[in-house]
């Protein structure tokens, strides 16, 4: 799918995430649109999970509001369905792996395939354990979003050649979640990206104000937010959308003009 990488081509992309069913599924799939018009390039849904390894609490509580209403991985799939009737935009599902494993990873990449999601997100499974899902991936055209953190130093390389959609770039040691600052060697990261592969890399863990999405932008494709989103939908709940518009109208208009690539 050319999807994603189109996503990134004229500008720096913003991709905004959310929980799947938070507050509901309706509310969801409307804040999607809300989030598509007020500039967002990528959509990343989140799947609930009840021990979301790489999250911090304001996911995490995400999480568990979307689990008390049995929102997990099927539903999350019939959210994407419902996206995909009113919005084109690029979808993309983060999930552990264990809901995939249940799931059955050749019926979740192809469901993925035949709704119009363009990539998945598995931070808890490395790229040599990939082995299970990777060829159901690539035999249904669904992107295997790798992530590249700072731990991973000789390994960046050889994530990157396996890359496909954009690569994540984790801005930060530790878990999600909204910070003043970020770890050192993003620049670094994108570089060495870049010498190996012509996929984007897009920066996330983090970033919540435009001069923070400005600041990560500068030194890749695209920056990701999340757990601004994210505590934005549980503060106002239903009646989001016109403080999740402001926020990312934002973050779209600090990246706006940036040329597309370094």
């Amino acid at each position: 799918m050319n999807e994603l990488k189109q996503a990134f081509e004229n500008g720096k992309a913003l991709i905004a995430f959310l929980t799947a069913g938070d507050p509901s599924i309706e509310d969801s799939v409307r804040y999607v649109k809300v989030m598509e018009e007020a500039g967002a390039d990528i959509i990343e849904i989140g799947v609930p999970f009840s021990d979301p390894v790489a999250d911090g609490p304001v996911i995490m509580e995400a999480d568990v509001r979307a689990l008390a209403h049995h929102i997990h991985l099927p539903q999350a799939l019939d959210e994407a369905r419902a996206i995909r009737k009113a919005s084109s935009i690029p979808l993309v599902f983060l999930t552990y792996y264990n809901p995939v494993f249940s799931y059955g990873a050749e019926r979740f990449f192809r469901e993925c395939a035949a709704i119009g999601v363009s990539g998945v997100i598995i931070p808890d499974l490395p790229l040599e354990e990939q082995g299970e899902v990777r060829p159901h991936a690539d035999r249904f055209g669904v992107s295997l979003i790798q992530l590249i953190a700072p731990t991973s130093r000789e390994r960046v390389q050889a994530i990157a050649r396996a890359a496909s959609g954009f690569v994540y770039l984790v801005s930060s040691m530790g878990v999600t979640g909204m910070r003043d600052g970020f770890s050192g060697g993003v620049e670094e990261m994108a570089a060495a990206v870049r010498e190996v592969t012509d996929v984007p890399c897009a920066v996330g863990f983090g970033i919540h104000t435009p001069a923070q999405a400005r600041q990560m932008a500068a030194l890749a494709d695209g920056v990701i937010t999340g757990s601004g989103v994210v505590d934005l939908i549980g503060k106002h709940g239903a009646s989001a959308d016109e403080a999740l518009s402001a926020y990312i109208r934002g973050l779209k208009d600090a990246v706006r003009d940036l040329p597309p690539r370094l």
